[in-house]
């Protein structure tokens, strides 16, 4: 890893109507619009859906490098983030996302070290980090089934 602080960049365009475009260096333009409770068209990214998938994102990459370091033995994980948006004294901000991680593990592996695992992902998240609405994990282990040799 790099040295702190690090640095992001983006660059957002936009026209009088329509879509803007969100780029940054070398990556496609993403094109986003306001939500359909804002009056968007839908079928696109958002910035409420981009904050919501943001703290995805960083949950799983996070788990994936605590279990590495853990030597958590998982084969799959699925997260869900719901964010709930609502006025506090009436201005918009997010309040809450609840983050729904389903991690299969092997069939010989340990549901103790995947739940540590979870739970240090979900301390760790800088995104989650960055944020002042609460962010709540609720967590699902399941194993992977054995296949037996016919």
């Amino acid at each position: 890893m790099n040295p702190f602080p690090h640095y992001y960049n983006a660059a957002v365009s936009a026209a009088f109507d329509g879509d803007v475009s969100t780029s940054i260096t070398g990556v496609d333009a993403l094109p986003v619009a306001s939500p359909p409770e804002f009056g968007g068209p839908g079928g696109r990214w958002s910035p409420e859906t981009l904050l919501t998938a943001a703290v995805a994102d960083c949950f799983v990459l996070t788990f994936r490098s605590v279990a590495r370091a853990s030597h958590v033995a998982w084969t799959g994980i699925r997260c869900e983030v719901v964010g709930t948006l609502d006025l506090v004294e009436r201005i918009p901000q997010f309040t809450r996302f609840e983050v729904q991680a389903r991690l299969t593990v092997r069939a010989d592996g340990d549901a103790a070290a995947a739940q540590r695992a979870l739970e240090k992902a979900h301390k760790l998240c800088l995104v989650s980090n960055s944020l002042k609405a609460s962010v709540e994990l609720r967590a699902e282990i399941s194993f992977e089934r054995e296949v037996t040799a016919a």
